[in-house]
């Protein structure tokens, strides 16, 4: 006679609760049942945990795989990228210039799949600076209205006197286009586009998750089709979208969100059907000065430097060291930390070190640069790599001092990036990561790297 049931339960305020319903028939000795005694238990919170914990099990789930594939998908789309690079420098017939164009291409969204993956997992390595949103969206406008079209109409409503939030800034940017790409789907036949920036404040106790602070809001508002409550709940969801096959990935959104919550901020979603849809942007204000936005112009730079190239990946390396030379630099190339090391010893001077981060042999690429520093004090030094997963990063942030390529990357990205390293002041390597145990088999590389 014992009964139990869980439900929704419409408080007296109007707010709505999930309770434990139990209850228990009294009877006499004959069987007749004499009363009912019973209770209700809130478990409101608890539920709520518990869906967090769900949620995060199946992040934990993505991320593993994700980094479990990354290094050696990424690896294989450098070399991709670096034969189409090298054949777009020689080819004259325009047909073959065109199919090479779109080669490149898909390998570039190729690797912004990989990109997104890691950003929803919260793996990827953030490259933090001060920013005013403002001027990064006002650069960024530019490109929306090229890749928006003529039909939907943008209003920006940028904030005066908007604070400062710490922010990887080519990530915040990828993230505003996916949301922006989102609305523009949501309005087929066109619409009105608002981004809206504005300083907001929660005090403890507010009624979202946001944890009490000072932050800068980004909001980005469409007049489109709008959602039910059912779909906008799972709009952050990896692979979940309501486009036809092949018209969208599902990643758009989920890599919004690991990128806001690495970041340490927070996103919502507020959708009406018929009416549109609303995502803010919560990011932390900070103080400071913002550091300038780098100048594009899309000249490689060129050195005659001496650079120490060492990558466990034979094509890779095969096709770094052609671009390093064909940019003018004097490279040496080993395959491994043990082979670097040796090298050192008859080569000579060199002026930089660029090395992947994970490698077999017993020496990654973190140490390989300790042993280097350790000869040559002051030796720069620059890394690469498809997913350096914990080696070089302070909770998903580059550690000070050390400078990041990731891969796959463009023979200008790594013309740039190779300027700055050997323009930077000789800083330390980063001391030992700590420890992890890793499970044993091949896959212990592979999640590693």
């Amino acid at each position: 006679n014992d009964w139990q049931d869980e439900y929704r339960f419409l408080c007296g305020d109007g707010s709505a609760i999930v309770v434990i319903d139990r209850g228990r028939v009294i009877r006499d000795d004959t069987g007749k049942p004499l009363r009912m005694v019973g209770s209700m238990i809130d478990v409101t919170q608890q539920r709520y945990l518990e869906e967090q914990l769900r949620q995060s099990q199946r992040l934990d789930a993505v991320g593993k795989l994700t980094g479990g594939v990354a290094h050696d998908f990424n690896n294989i789309l450098m070399v991709i990228a670096a034969n189409v690079e090298a054949l777009q420098e020689e080819v004259v017939d325009r047909q073959v210039a065109e199919r090479l164009e779109r080669i490149g291409g898909a390998a570039r969204r190729a690797a912004d799949l990989t990109r997104q993956l890691l950003a929803f997992s919260r793996k990827q390595t953030l490259r933090p600076q001060i920013t005013d949103l403002n001027a990064l969206i006002t650069v960024t406008g530019s490109l929306l209205h090229r890749t928006l079209g003529g039909e939907i109409d943008i209003d920006m409503r940028l904030a005066e006197e908007l604070g400062y939030t710490s922010v990887d800034r080519s990530q915040f940017e990828t993230a505003l286009v996916n949301l922006c790409i989102n609305a523009r789907d949501a309005m087929p036949a066109g619409g009105r586009l608002v981004i809206e920036t504005g300083n907001v404040t929660f005090g403890q106790g507010n009624d979202g998750e946001v944890a009490p602070g000072d932050y800068v809001l980004l909001s980005v508002t469409d007049s489109g089709t709008g959602m039910p409550a059912d779909v906008a709940s799972r709009a952050f969801d990896p692979f979940f979208t309501t486009k036809d096959v092949g018209k969208g990935s599902g990643l758009g959104l989920s890599m919004v969100h690991g990128f806001v919550h690495q970041s340490k901020g927070h996103v919502d979603i507020k959708s009406q059907v018929g009416w549109g849809t609303t995502v803010r942007i919560y990011l932390p204000r900070v103080e400071g000065a913002p550091e300038q936005l780098a100048a594009q112009d899309g000249i490689a730079p060129r050195g005659k430097e001496r650079i120490l190239l060492v990558e466990d990946n034979d094509e890779v390396r095969f096709h770094v060291s052609a671009m390093l030379a064909s940019l003018g630099y004097e490279v040496v190339s080993a395959a491994g930390g043990r082979e670097a090391l040796e090298l050192l010893d008859r080569i000579g001077e060199i002026d930089l070190l660029f090395t992947d981060v994970v490698m077999p042999g017993g020496l990654n690429g973190r140490e390989v640069a300790e042993e280097v520093r350790r000869a040559r004090p002051g030796l720069r030094v620059l890394f690469t790599s498809g997913y350096a997963e914990g080696a070089l990063q302070n909770d998903g942030r580059l550690e000070a001092g050390v400078l990041l390529l990731p891969k796959p990357y463009r023979k200008r990205d790594l013309a740039q990036k190779v300027r700055e390293a050997l323009s930077a002041p000789p800083g330390a390597v980063p001391g030992p990561a700590p420890s992890r145990q890793a499970p044993a088999g091949r896959l212990n590389l592979i999640t590693l790297r």
